[in-house]
């Protein structure tokens, strides 16, 4: 093929256009036209990420984090998961990607080989034998022949150097907002520890658990199962093992970086499968990032935007994890369905990150199969047999589904209910202000029905630019990422959950709706042959309205008592009446495809970056910033972390301890049972301490129930639990050891009704400010 036949299939393939021939790769080399000299380029090539690395490791030793820690964790990274991860996907995989994404591929890759190694290597109680499998992948990449060759890899496109320097600065952003929005609200030592939101002592305790333990309990309440999606914890666990990093740092500081890293390369290059563009693949990966509902309202509202990998990172590394693994089998599915790859390494590779998926976040699962059915359906349609790579796909899918249901979580439903429409109970009360057991009257929850679409409707609205190239629309990956995407809006509306859990549906979708807006964005500016100025005008129109609307309108979320929540109505109205004289306008200036892509232009300024324009409004008009779990004043008590750590050293890994620490502090009450400090900082499972998040706890909620406060379940427990502090006895204290096998009591000597002669019937071992560790068997 002669480079002039070459340009022109270019010119003629999707979402490609003259303009973008500057970012082919000449015919025949697997070089990107660069006429800087090879040395040149190689050093300029690796700029961008050593600059990133120096900038991470600054911000991480600002923050508290050793460098030997930094170190250690480091190596970990490289040579357990990123090197062997690596090779496989070139052995398994194959094709020509940068670098970058090859490493992030064999980051995802090694993280899921890492987890499913880990469970066996946990239950045979030989922890460290994890290493095994890098080790291997080595040895037989040293040994055979075949093999070798995958060291030095074949020719790989070369990265625009605009490129990596964009991808470099976006992982940057993440991890500055990552220091600002949670690094700063906990240094790593006790009492200040206790800062951090509600949920981050259930995942250490969690970490604990794997560390320990497999198969996993529940460690806040003994005999409950694990019911929850914690392959991230057995993946935090090998890592602790591996590199020798404390658990705690591992997740608050060091764990999600890779994990964002690699999340970035890896949307970056799904976008760029996607729409075969550098620049559009850039702009979906920004778009990812900064993506939500517009929130066209002043103080805190964050039911629109809040969440996603930006938010969530830390938050959820559940949803993290999950999110980074589920990357890698939509590309893989791509793969199969459009370029027809039946290959036994590529099938290997999607069954293996199916699984993992399958007990990493297993509410991705639901979505790739209506994604899946989509496909299906318009194949069936169009050509009247069924696309058999989505087929297989789908029943690979339903399988790990079944299982992850009735084996992996038992069947529970872990609180999850169907209760359509529930979620906007939810969303008024926040953006009124009333308390949980309000019950909104059917006009008010319609309205805010109205209010939910037309916001994400404004997000979803450049994805309408491909009906001017309808077979762009019709294509595989397009459709299997609009039924992703239409998946996880659905299932806000139609599910709900005591934690607002149905939520990670929806940021489930974000990348996948990203790309599809961005392309749509593309296709008709390309079509309509808009000018760089005309583009950068409509930006601007849109990103004017998303802050004057709020401004002007001068709704506060929220809302003040006795206001009527009408008002809420306010700004979108006047949204909707800035888009219908928008659309007089164009028809009569700009009429046909150029005034339709300057419209959703200007829309997509407004819901695409709607998280950063939530941030600005956030803290310019109050409510900024990450809640902590400590409330300003509340006392925290002394000396939990050094008797924890005690404990943890001198008890064994399956010693069970009973405490009288059950409710949050400063939220006793009602009791907050959202209480998970001890079994985190010791690794130890408890007889009872919090039990908000257990799957019998959430099992009992219905909407309108605080499910934080609702009473333990088995009194008779409860009741031979707190005698033993309340009212010590040789009695209650040998009716813990010999009925429920408890060993050790772990005191908090602020809380109230602790009895003084506890030391007369249990064993003091150690004592650090306010608490003290107990043996039972005196």
């Amino acid at each position: 093929m002669t480079g002039s036949a070459s340009l022109e299939g270019f010119a003629h393939a999707p979402g490609g256009s003259p303009e973008d021939l500057h970012e082919i790769r000449l015919p025949g080399t697997g070089r990107h036209p660069d006429r800087r000299p090879p040395g040149a380029r190689g050093v300029f090539s690796w700029l961008p990420a050593v600059l990133t690395l120096g900038f991470v490791a600054v911000v991480l030793w600002f923050y508290g984090v050793s460098v030997g820690d930094m170190a250690a964790f480091g190596a970990y990274v490289v040579l357990c998961l990123a090197g062997p991860g690596l090779l496989l996907v070139r052995a398994l995989y194959g094709d020509r990607r940068t670098l970058a994404e090859e490493l992030a591929l064999g980051v995802a890759l090694g993280y899921a080989i890492e987890v499913l190694v880990y469970i066996i290597v946990r239950a045979l109680d030989l922890p460290l034998l994890v290493v095994a499998w890098p080790i291997a992948v080595y040895v037989a990449f040293l040994a055979s022949p075949r093999l070798r060759r995958h060291w030095k890899g074949g020719a790989r496109p070369a990265a625009p150097i605009w490129w990596s320097w964009s991808l470099a600065a976006i992982v940057c952003y993440l991890v500055a907002w990552s220091a600002r929005a949670y690094y700063s609200f906990g240094p790593l030592s006790w009492p200040a520890l206790a800062g951090y939101p509600d949920d981050a002592p259930f995942h250490l305790a969690l970490i604990g658990e794997l560390k320990q333990h497999m198969p996993p309990m529940t460690p806040m309440v003994a005999g409950e199962p694990l019911s929850y999606h914690w392959f991230v914890y057995a993946h935090y666990a090998a890592a602790s093992w591996i590199s020798g990093v404390e658990p705690l740092v591992l997740l608050f500081r060091l764990g999600m970086l890779p994990v964002l890293a690699a999340f970035v390369v890896l949307v970056a290059l799904l976008g760029r499968q996607v729409m075969e563009s550098w620049r559009g693949a850039l702009i979906a990966t920004c778009a990812t990032v900064l993506l939500g509902a517009p929130l066209l309202y002043l103080g805190s509202s964050g039911v629109f935007t809040f969440g996603g990998m930006h938010d969530a990172a830390w938050g959820s590394p559940t949803f993290a994890f999950g999110a980074l693994l589920f990357v890698p089998v939509v590309l893989l599915v791509n793969d199969l369905l459009r370029l027809g790859r039946w290959g036994g390494g590529v099938w290997l590779l999607l069954a293996i990150f199916l699984v993992v998926v399958m007990g990493a976040k297993a509410t991705h699962l639901p979505m790739l199969t209506v994604g899946l059915l989509a496909v299906i359906a318009v194949k069936v349609v169009r050509r009247r047999r069924p696309p058999w790579a989505a087929v297989v796909t789908l029943a690979m899918t339903a399988g790990c589904l079944f299982f992850a249901q009735y084996v992996l979580y038992g069947g529970q439903r872990q609180g999850t209910i169907v209760a359509p429409l529930s979620y906007l109970r939810t969303v008024w009360q926040d953006l009124t202000g009333l308390p949980i057991e309000s019950v909104p009257p059917l006009a008010s929850l319609l309205g805010v029905l109205t209010i939910y679409l037309l916001s994400w409707a404004v997000t979803w609205c450049p994805v309408l630019g491909l009906l001017s190239r309808p077979r762009s629309l019709l294509r595989a990956d397009v459709v299997l990422m609009l039924g992703i995407s239409a998946a996880g809006l659905g299932a806000i509306l139609v599910l709900d959950h005591p934690g607002r859990s149905q939520l990670y549906f929806l940021w489930g979708t974000y990348p996948y709706l990203a790309i599809i807006a961005v392309h749509g964005l593309i296709v008709i500016l390309r079509r309509g042959r808009v000018s760089r100025r005309a583009t950068l005008c409509a930006v601007g129109a849109g990103v004017v309205c998303a802050y004057a609307i709020p401004v002007l309108c001068g709704v506060r979320t929220p809302l003040d008592p006795g206001q009527a929540d009408s008002v809420l109505y306010r700004p979108h109205v006047a949204l909707a009446v800035v888009v219908a004289l928008a659309v007089l306008v164009l028809v009569v200036l700009k009429p046909g495809r150029r005034g339709w892509a300057l419209l959703l232009t200007a829309l997509a300024a407004i819901g695409l970056p709607a998280a950063h324009h939530a941030r600005v409004l956030s803290f310019a008009y109050g409510g900024g910033g990450q809640a902590a779990s400590a409330e300003p004043g509340v006392a925290v008590p002394q000396g939990a972390l050094a008797a924890a750590r005690w404990l943890r050293a001198n008890s064994a890994e399956d010693t069970l301890v009973a405490t009288n620490v059950h409710c949050r502090w400063g939220f006793e009450n009602p009791c907050d049972t959202r209480q998970f400090w001890m079994s985190a900082l010791t690794e130890r499972r408890f007889l009872i301490e919090g039990w908000a998040f257990t799957s019998t706890n959430a099992d009992r909620w219905q909407p309108g129930l605080p499910v934080m406060s609702l009473p333990f379940w088995d009194r008779a427990r409860f009741e031979a639990n707190e005698a033993a502090f309340a009212a010590p006895s040789t009695g209650a204290v040998q009716r813990l050891r010999e009925r429920y096998g408890v060993g050790w009591l772990f005191v908090d000597g602020t809380r109230p009704g602790v009895s003084p002669d506890l030391a007369d019937f249990a064993r003091l071992r150690f004592r650090s400010g306010d608490f003290a560790v107990y043996q039972t068997d005196r």
